[in-house]
C-alpha cells in the first residue's frame, strides 16, 4: 500500500461499502432478474472489494474466487465481474471528486487509493473454474 493512500483506504473503509454493495447490485442486477441471485453476488464482490480495501490480499483472492466460481454456476462471465468493478470505481471517483475537492490533501489520497484499487482488481485471464 502506498503511504500516501494510507488516509484514502482509512476513508473508503468508514463510508464506502454502502456505495460499493449498491454499485454491485446494480451490475449483477442488468443481468439478472433473480434478486435472490443478484443479492448473493452483489454479497460476495463487495465483500472481496471490502478485503482489498483493508489490504488483506489473501482473503481478497480467496473471495475473488468464490464470487468467480459463483458467476459460473449462473454462466455469467468474467465481464460482470469487470462491470462491477468499473461501475464501482466510477461512483467511488464521483463522490471523492464531488465531495473532499476542496481539501485537496484527503482529495489525493482518495485518488491514490483509488488507483491503486484499480489495478488490483484486474480480473486474471483464463476460463472460469467449472461449477460443481
Amino acid at each position: 500500500m502506498n503511504a500516501s493512500a494510507a488516509d484514502g483506504y482509512s476513508g473508503l473503509l468508514e463510508w464506502a461499502e454502502p456505495i460499493i454493495f449498491d454499485r454491485m447490485l446494480e451490475a449483477y442486477g442488468a443481468h439478472n432478474s433473480d434478486l435472490k441471485i443478484v443479492w448473493r453476488l452483489a454479497r460476495l464482490h463487495a465483500r472481496a472489494w471490502r478485503a482489498l480495501i483493508e489490504g488483506d490480499l489473501k482473503t481478497f483472492e480467496s473471495r475473488r474466487g468464490e464470487l468467480i466460481a459463483a458467476l459460473a454456476k449462473e454462466d455469467l462471465d468474467l465481464d460482470r465481474v469487470a462491470d462491477a468493478d468499473a461501475r464501482t470505481l466510477h461512483e467511488l471517483l464521483a463522490v471523492v471528486v464531488d465531495r473532499f475537492h476542496r481539501t485537496p490533501r484527503m482529495s489525493m489520497s482518495y485518488h491514490l487509493a483509488l488507483l491503486e484499487l484499480a489495478g488490483r482488481l484486474a480480473p486474471s485471464k483464463g476460463p472460469l473454474p467449472m461449477a460443481a
